[in-house]
This record gives structure tokens, sequence and C-alpha cells, in this order.
């Protein structure tokens, strides 16, 4: 089901949005092929510790974090991947690893990959493992205000670097 306080949020700031139902898919590379939208319009969220604080980083499925960029977009002195476990709880209404990239509905900072707005849409987990919302990157942003750097890189085959945070 469709994250409640997500819609009524959109709707109440006239964001137009088309809701895509998919089989079960857990990684964002997987929701993209199930869905059948280009991996560089999935949006995936992951959650990082920011110098003790917990924010969202939004990227294109398709491309993967570089935690050194991020430090330098962000002016933290450290940033570090944060574990289900202490993610979880901040989502109650979310399966976990399906929160959308709406930090300002959780109290969280957002940072977005500026290769997000190469694309007029994105699309991205509405809270569940089987359900996305599209809509214009426009309104996202406009909704979000994300802060915008260039923080990831494109995605390399299996086995070549391990370190590399999907």
């Amino acid at each position: 089901m469709i994250l409640k306080q997500l819609v009524e949020f959109l709707d109440s700031n006239k964001a137009r949005y088309v809701v895509v139902t998919h089989s079960p898919a857990f990684t964002a590379q997987d929701v993209a092929q199930s869905a059948h939208i280009p991996g560089k319009e999935v949006a995936k969220t992951v959650i990082v510790w920011m110098d003790g604080t917990m924010a969202m980083a939004v990227l294109p499925a398709s491309q993967m974090i570089d935690f050194n960029l991020l430090k330098q977009v962000t002016g933290a002195k450290n940033v570090e991947l944060a574990s289900e476990s202490e993610f979880k709880d901040r989502f109650p209404e979310c399966e976990v690893g399906a929160m959308p990239p709406f930090g300002n509905l959780f109290n969280m900072r957002v940072f977005a990959a500026s290769s997000l707005a190469e694309d007029k849409e994105i699309a991205f987990n509405a809270g569940s493992h089987r359900e996305l919302l599209k809509m214009a990157y426009a309104d996202f942003e406009r909704l979000v205000k994300p802060q915008i750097g260039s923080f990831t890189f494109k995605r390399k085959t299996q086995g070549d670097n391990p370190a590399a945070i999907a």
C-alpha cells in the first residue's frame, strides 16, 4: 500500500504522479527491471550517517555513492552507510529499504545526485517493495528541496569495486 502520508503531501502540494505496481523487488536495479523503467530514472534512497546525524542520499539505481565525493558535497567530516537496524524504526510505515526519498516527511536532510535531473521524470519506492511513484523531477526538487551535488559513479560489473555501496 502506498504510504498515505506521502500521497497526502503530494496531493496537497498539487504534484502530479502515477502509481506503478510491479512484482516484488528488493534492489533498486531489480525494481527498475520489474517496473520496466530505465535504472537511471529510478531513484534509490540510501540512508547514511553524516557526522552523527542520519540523512538521505538519493541517486539513480544505475549508480553508486562515492563517499569521498559525498563528504565534499556536504561538507561533512565523516560519512558512512547506516545499517538497516539503525534506521528501520525511523520509517515505521515503510517496508525496510523501501522508504521514499522525501526526507522532509521524516525530519531528515536530503542530498540528491545531480544526475537525477538529467531526466524529466523519476520513480521511487513508495514505502513498499511492490509500488513506485513516478513524478516530474522538477516537482520532487520543488517539494523536497534537496541539496544537489555530484557524488556518484556508474555501477560497475560485480567484483570491480568491493568497497562500493549499491
